[in-house]
């Protein structure tokens, strides 16, 4: 059900004084182990630095400590690049505080090639010039680059390593994995003296012992005459895991449907107060934690959904979602104190009223009043983005006021998570769009949302507050097409009897484009240009000279008047 690879590495000075390579590999246990993956990590210190071990083992400890460090929530390319280039950013500090800044060859300087498994993909990391192959069958690939320039046939130097510049670019590939699949790093003291056919055979004749294997490879190397450190890591996926192996999936095969709740009624320890509300997808209810006496909302999916594997699996996804985003402005899930015996989710209840329901009971609310919920409905959303979280779904009834005036998003049912869409799974995935009206307009082009999608979204809801209409109608949905996209005409805001200054309306309008490339690139862009006058717009939107000043307006055409009379004059009579 899980994965399961074998390994083996081996590493030696060889012909020099001290080994500047550093290499390790991490297997986690469970739930990491499906979560994040299995991590290899091979750097390479550069030979003209006397501290270029201190930057290899940094690297390689950094990348495998501190990949897990990171939330499981994001994709594997953000996690592994973030801590790459933190560790890039230290490395490059710590020559800049050292003798040597102004020579960085001699600084904390490696080369680094990482791989992270998981699920049934490879994710390869690269800078510099140690390199990955991939053995299947009997043909070894090289799959990374080396990052090295030649100035002659017989010197060249470095383009990219760790620790270089401030600046780092980092070589990524995603590969799709076979069992039996080996994969081999190997720094170039290595790789310049290695024949592929020795390799293969070393491979093969190790009887699965991989480290006698990796040894025999630096051990040729070596006879060949390799001046430089060896090092050798040897990878073969021997199981990868089995769609049933996803958590989610597993805690859906495990628990029975809730049954039907009714007030008074007792549930897994809670007493149910009421129903809330109802619909096709679930059922939300309002109940009371017979522990802790706290009113509490508890969802369970609607029976409707026994026979869509793919809903339900969304529907475990929202108490996945909500156990990992921590802000005042997203609903919060309740601490699991007992074992639960059904499927269902419990989180706080919050006493209020959505926005949908605010906005019948102010249909005119003042800029400043709209200006404070829109900032707290992007802190929220910010919260889902800074974890590479997609909300799709960001509408009035799915956002909560409550008596203090807190704004809250509540329904995480359609949010797309970059490293749960990573995971295998045996469901089918369904596209489970939020509604068509506040959808971005590339949803219904195929195409996946991004954080630019919920700050359409955003500029909707902006744009219902201060109007009282949506901004395309149900045109939006109509636009199947990127020609049909391309002619959706915004209505401004401006033509409403509001007091809305046009530079606020120009804000309202780039949040509302139907290119996404054309849109605030960050939620907060857009919430500062909702304060303060952009100062585009407002050369854009500069009202014309006889809305200025009306007098010198009246005083140019005069004098224009008076010159066209005197040159009509002069051709006249002169």
């Amino acid at each position: 059900m899980h994965l399961e690879i074998s390994a083996g590495q081996y590493s030696d000075q060889g012909r020099k004084d001290g080994n500047q390579d550093f290499h390790g590999i991490c297997i986690p246990k469970e739930p990491q182990l499906s979560a994040k993956g299995i991590s290899v990590a091979l750097a390479d210190g550069i030979s003209s630095s006397e501290v270029s071990q201190v930057a290899a083992q940094s690297a390689v400890t950094g990348f495998l400590e501190d990949y897990y460090c990171t939330s499981d929530a994001w994709s594997v390319k953000t996690s592994a690049e973030r801590v790459l280039v933190a560790t890039n950013s230290w490395l490059h500090a710590q020559t800049l505080q050292s003798q040597h800044r102004y020579d960085k060859d001699r600084g904390y300087v490696c080369t680094f090639s990482g791989m992270v498994i998981k699920s049934t993909v490879a994710h390869l990391f690269h800078v510099g010039d140690t390199r990955i192959y991939r053995l299947r069958g009997d043909e070894l690939e090289q799959l990374t680059e080396d990052h090295r320039v030649w100035v002659s046939s017989t010197q060249s130097h470095l383009a990219r390593a760790l620790g270089v510049d401030h600046r780092l670019d980092i070589d990524y590939r995603a590969l799709p994995l076979a069992v039996g699949d080996i994969f081999l790093l190997a720094t170039d003291g290595v790789y310049e003296y290695m024949d592929g056919h020795f390799v293969l055979a070393a491979i093969a004749d190790c009887q699965g012992d991989l480290d006698r294997a990796a040894r025999a490879i630096v051990d040729e190397a070596y006879r060949q005459g390799s001046a430089d450190n060896l090092t050798v890591q040897i990878v073969r996926i021997e199981n990868l895991p089995r769609p049933e192996a996803n958590e989610i999936y597993r805690q859906l095969s495990d628990l029975p449907f809730a049954p039907v709740l009714e007030a008074r009624m007792t549930f897994d320890g809670f007493r149910i107060l009421r129903e809330i509300r109802g619909s096709s997808r679930s059922h939300i209810y309002l109940a009371v934690d017979g522990e802790s006496g706290e009113r509490v909302v508890i969802k369970t999916p609607s029976v409707d959904q026994q026979d869509s594997p793919a809903c339900l699996e969304r529907f475990l996804m929202e108490e996945w979602i909500a156990r990992r985003i921590d802000s005042a402005h997203v609903l919060k899930p309740c601490r699991q104190v007992r074992r639960r015996n059904y499927i269902y989710a419990v989180t706080e209840f919050v006493e209020g009223q959505t926005l949908a329901q605010w906005m019948i009971d102010n249909p005119k609310p003042d800029l400043a009043t709209v200006r404070g919920l829109l900032e707290q409905i992007a802190r929220g959303l910010q919260a889902f983005h800074r974890l590479e979280m997609v909300h799709q779904d960001l509408k009035p009834d799915n956002i909560m006021i409550d008596a203090g005036g807190t704004v809250k998003i509540i329904d995480f049912g359609a949010t797309r998570v970059a490293g749960i869409s990573e995971l295998a799974t045996p469901i089918e995935q369904i596209n489970l769009l939020g509604s068509a009206a506040y959808a971005a307009p590339e949803y219904f082009l195929g195409e996946s949302g991004s954080p630019r999608s919920d700050i359409f979204s955003l500029g909707v809801i902006a744009y219902q507050m201060l109007t009282g209409r949506l901004p395309y109608g149900v045109r939006v949905a109509q636009a199947r097409t990127r020609a049909a996209q391309r002619k959706l005409a915004h209505r401004s805001a401006l033509a409403d009897d509001r007091e809305i200054p046009a530079w606020v309306d120009d804000a309202i309008r780039k949040a509302l484009a139907a290119n996404p490339f054309e849109r605030y690139g960050e939620l907060s862009e857009f919430i500062y240009d909702l304060h303060h006058p952009n100062a585009a717009f407002l050369d854009k939107t500069r009202p014309p000279l006889i809305e200025r000043n009306p007098l010198i307006f009246w005083q140019s055409v005069s004098f224009l008047l008076m010159l066209a009379l005197l040159v009509v004059s002069l051709f006249r009579f002169g």
